[in-house]
């Protein structure tokens, strides 16, 4: 049902009457319950958030290779078309999502832990919710440790935000909830203690939609499509009773309801009591048929309502009034837009705008809206302001043209603007802490009145398309460079002293764009030439530069980084587009860098075999290693496909994404047995789409390792692949990122040697790291190690592990 319609106004004008509010906090994208946040959003009516303490970043991605940041990126668009969805609001801290951690202690190792208090102190201040809720016990143990934090640490939040000597740098006023509740599951029914469990009835339907929550809560879940939601369905459903559980952390105790001993009216607000009773008589009045029959009424409400505003900065009657201009405007009927021809702008360029504003709306003949202005308050004198002055008796629109500021930054997430720790973000405007992404480039205020009031809608230029089946895109506006640049590796392998080429490609944005383009590296490297001339006169022309770059003598690791000069200035611009169906396009503008490594290196064999699977860099890497690469198909793989391979690889989770790799086992296990080598990357033990994932007898668990600094142990330290062509020692393990491995076998044939074993501190050793059994003539490898990360990060260690996997037998 559209967001304007009647039913939604009238849900609204609820919305605004209510003054109950909740904050659900957990640690990631998908850990909030959606089925809760419909329920207190949609049914009862209360401002309701979710606070996840990170982006995701640090997960798995089942639809392409983006990790890391452009993961986070995607998953924080998830999360936001989730809360689209439920109705609630999306906050978020500067924790990073760097992996999984086995316990609560760990991640406070890892995360800064003042730094995440004052971001949820943050987030309760200016939120100001009644009740916290958390979706993890406090109880360790069980599960990922970042459950845990973050309700440890939401805990000592909700103590600290109403002390007004905690984190009095943030300059806000404190607030104190009423409760911390946990929000008990069945999934963690062993960590409930005795004390009182509480239960509310969650059942029920969207009054706008007509749709139940239970329904509700599927669809927004689903938008976790990364994650493997896509079909996520909600168990349960078809009108059963929905109970939620909980059990007081702290504050004040429940008798009966969540919200018990808050009062969910305005008449907890000073002067109050008149807005209850206006607000009452609206929505009592209001007809379903003709919206545009309260606008006088809500005029009078927004005139009670100005005086409390005038008189107090208190957030949430900001946000009311917010809502009470939404829903005039709704009662009106007024649209307003802002259309460019091009999305994306070079900073000192004019930007064409077409602003259009109409009401669909027939009101009462003593009432006009007058369109009085437009400001653009990036620009300052005359520029600054746009005088319209037209009665909005017909559909009306303005064209005007303005020069975008020089000094507007490049559009990229404010959290990935400025290197961070391992996990935390950094964010220099402390304003943008909590909020799930950039404000609009180039914001556009449009100036209204109707009878003796005015009011201003928030706009942003937007570029509007159609797609191949109608339907309408808009894209925000994006600031660019003239020129991007990108690395055509993300690393370069070398051996000490060597001289290896790297391309460059620099992409024009805009025509005639030239100048001079450059490498920075270390001073004990050396780059040939020094710099390559460009001219490229066509938007969208590309032009690729070689550089010969030689390595030191010695072992050692650089930060290169791709420089284009243009008129005086320096711009050191990639382009990343995070584009999903599901999602709207992300525009990610990280600096051009690569990373080279020298290092000894020494492989056997020339062509390998890969059969991709749920995204790795696999194939880029391999060829840093000198070797040539074959794509491989699963649904018709045959012995001749497999001639001339040295060796094969499995991409990550291949036995779990790809549905005709059981077609493609047998041969690839006649392949070993006529003495190839086959290395199979991890998996997870649920949801397999082979029933036998090795030739011999092997179970996959949950067991990992994600301590990436953990000692490791030579369980077979004559086997080749320790030993042959690189003689591996436990300085190979130095440098690993974020885990060691992960879903390693816990069960195996004696068939199969375990080779190394690894434990994280207080757990026995785990031996199912890498496993390899001799099969005919041949060898079959399995490992959990996590080279998927390693390898794209230049871990050397990992290069000399790997080609001794597939040089084996060579």
């Amino acid at each position: 049902m559209k967001s304007d319609s009647p039913q939604a106004i009238l849900h609204e004008l609820e919305s605004f009457r209510q003054m109950g509010s909740v904050l659900y906090i957990a640690a990631h994208p998908d850990d909030e319950n959606t089925e809760l946040l419909a329920y207190l959003a949609r049914g009862r009516n209360y401002r309701t958030a979710y606070l996840s303490l990170t982006r995701g970043d640090g997960g798995q991605n089942v639809l392409s290779a983006d990790l890391g940041a452009k993961l986070g990126v995607a998953r924080t668009q998830e999360l936001l078309a989730a809360r689209q969805i439920d109705g609630a609001q999306q906050f978020f801290s500067r924790a990073k999502d760097y992996g999984f951690s086995k316990n609560y202690l760990e991640t406070m190792d890892v995360w800064d832990k003042q730094e995440v208090l004052s971001d949820i102190v943050r987030v309760i201040r200016t939120f100001r919710p009644d009740v916290l809720i958390t979706r993890f016990s406090p109880s360790p143990g069980g599960t990922h440790g970042h459950h845990t934090t973050s309700t440890v640490l939401a805990m000592e939040a909700f103590k600290l935000a109403g002390d007004a000597k905690a984190f009095p740098e943030q300059k806000l006023e404190p607030w104190q909830p009423k409760r911390i509740l946990w929000n008990a599951s069945i999934w963690q029914k062993d960590k409930i203690t005795d004390q009182p469990l509480y239960k509310i009835d969650a059942t029920g339907n969207d009054c706008v939609s007509g749709e139940s929550f239970h329904s509700i809560a599927g669809a927004s879940r689903a938008m976790h499509k990364t994650q493997g939601f896509d079909t996520f369905k909600m168990p349960g459903g078809n009108g059963e009773k929905r109970l939620e559980s909980f059990q007081l952390l702290d504050g004040v105790p429940i008798e009966k309801d969540i919200m018990d001993g808050v009062d969910t009216s305005w008449h907890r607000v000073a002067g109050g009591d008149a807005i209850e009773r206006a607000a009452s008589d609206i929505i009592a009045k209001f007809d379903i048929n003709d919206p545009s029959k309260s606008v006088e009424a809500v005029l009078e409400l927004r005139k009670q309502l100005r005086k409390l505003t005038a008189k107090s900065e208190d957030v949430v009657l900001a946000e009311k009034s917010d809502l009470l201009d939404r829903i005039l405007r709704s009662c009106l009927g007024l649209t307003v837009e802002t259309t460019i021809a091009n999305s994306e702008l070079v900073p000192g360029e004019t930007m064409k705008m077409h602003i259009a504003a109409s009401i669909s709306s027939k009101l009462p003949n003593n009432l006009q809206v007058r369109w009085v202005d437009i400001r653009f308050p990036k620009l300052s004198g005359a520029d600054s302001t746009y005088k319209v002055n037209q009665i909005l008796d017909q559909p009306r629109s303005v064209d005007t043209t303005r020069v975008l500021p020089a000094n507007t930054p490049l559009t990229q997430p404010y959290w990935l603007t400025s290197d961070g720790t391992p996990g935390m973000f950094h964010v220099e405007d402390p304003s943008l802490i909590g909020t799930a992404e950039n404000s609009p480039a180039f914001p556009v205020y449009e100036t209204f009145e109707i009878a003796d009031q005015t009011f201003v809608v928030h706009d942003e230029p937007l570029q509007v398309s159609a797609d191949s089946l109608g339907n309408h895109i808009r894209r925000r506006l994006d600031v660019i460079p003239p020129v991007s640049l990108r690395f055509l590796s993300d690393v370069i392998v070398m051996t000490p002293g060597m001289t290896r080429s790297l391309e460059v490609e620099i992409r024009a944005s805009r025509a005639n764009s030239k100048g001079k383009l450059e490498l920075e590296v270390p001073s004990d490297w050396k780059v040939e030439p020094t710099r390559h001339a460009f001219n490229l006169s066509a938007v969208g022309e590309t032009a690729k530069f070689t550089f010969s770059v030689t390595a030191p003598t010695q072992t050692a690791a650089a930060r290169i980084t791709a420089s284009a000069e243009i008129d005086g200035e320096r711009y050191h611009n990639q382009r990343q587009e995070v584009s999903y169906a599901h999602l709207p396009r992300q525009l990610l503008q990280p600096p051009a860098v690569m990373s080279a490594v020298s290092f000894e290196l020494a492989t056997r064999g020339h062509t390998i075999g890969y059969l991709p699977g749920a995204g790795d860099t696999l194939v880029e890497n391999l060829q840093q290693m000198g070797y040539a690469v074959k794509i491989l198909d699963d649904a018709n793989l045959s012995a001749k496909d497999l001639e001339g391979i040295d060796a094969v690889v499995l991409g990550v989770r291949a036995f779990n994404v790809r549905n005709n790799i059981a077609k493609a086992m047998p041969a690839l296990f006649a392949y070993v047995e006529n003495g190839g080598t086959v290395v199979v990357q991890y998996n997870r033990h649920d949801k397999l789409k082979v029933d036998k994932v090795a030739p011999y007898d092997l179970h996959i668990s949950n067991d990992r390792v994600t301590d990436e600094k953990a000692p490791v142990t030579f369980l077979a330290p004559d086997n080749p692949i320790l030993n042959t062509p690189n003689k591996i020692t436990s300085a190979d393990f130095d440098g690993w990122v974020q885990e060691r491995g992960l879903y390693f076998p816990n069960q195996w044939d004696e068939h199969f040697t375990p080779i190394l074993a690894f434990s994280d501190k207080g757990e026995l050793p785990h031996a199912g790291a890498l496993l390899s059994a001799q099969y005919g003539k041949g060898h079959y490898i399995y490992t959990g190690l996590g080279f998927f990360r390693q390898l794209p990060a230049g871990v050397p260690g990992a290069y000399r592990l790997f080609a001794n996997m597939v040089s084996l037998g060579k």
